[in-house]
C-alpha cells in the first residue's frame, strides 16, 4: 500500500515537471541582424505548434530534443534554435539559422533575436 502512494506520487511530480519543459505562452519576438532590430509581431507557442499573429505566415513545427528547434520560422529556409535552459526565463534568446547556408547549418548563425513573455 505504501508503496503503491509512493509510485503515485513520483508519476505526478515527474508530469509536472514534464509541463515545464515545453513553451507556452506569448511572447514579442525581436530579431537582431547586425546592427538593427526587427520587432515582430506577437508570437504564441502551444506544446508542439507556434503562430504569429500576422495570418500570413503560417504555422510552423516545434522538435523538443537537446536543442528546441522552430521550423519554418518567418519562411521554410529559416530555423529557430533555442537552449532547453532558456525556456524557463522570461526573455528567450535565440538563433536563426538558414537551410541554404548548406553542411551543418545548425552551426552557423545567420541572427540572433529574443522572445519576450508578454505578462
Amino acid at each position: 500500500m505504501k508503496s503503491s502512494i509512493l509510485i503515485i506520487t513520483f508519476f505526478f511530480i515527474n508530469f509536472g515537471n514534464q509541463e515545464n519543459n515545453k513553451l507556452r505562452g506569448s511572447y514579442y519576438c525581436i530579431v537582431e541582424k547586425e546592427y538593427y532590430h526587427i520587432k515582430k509581431k506577437k508570437i504564441t507557442f502551444n506544446d508542439s505548434t507556434y503562430a504569429f499573429d500576422n495570418k500570413f505566415i503560417p504555422k510552423g513545427e516545434i522538435s523538443y530534443k537537446s536543442i528546441i528547434v522552430l521550423d519554418s520560422f518567418i519562411n521554410p529556409d529559416l530555423i529557430v534554435s533555442i537552449f532547453k535552459n532558456q525556456i524557463t526565463k522570461d526573455t528567450i534568446q535565440f538563433s536563426i539559422h538558414n537551410r541554404k547556408d548548406g553542411g551543418n547549418y545548425l552551426d552557423i548563425a545567420s541572427a540572433r533575436g529574443k522572445f519576450i513573455k508578454i505578462k
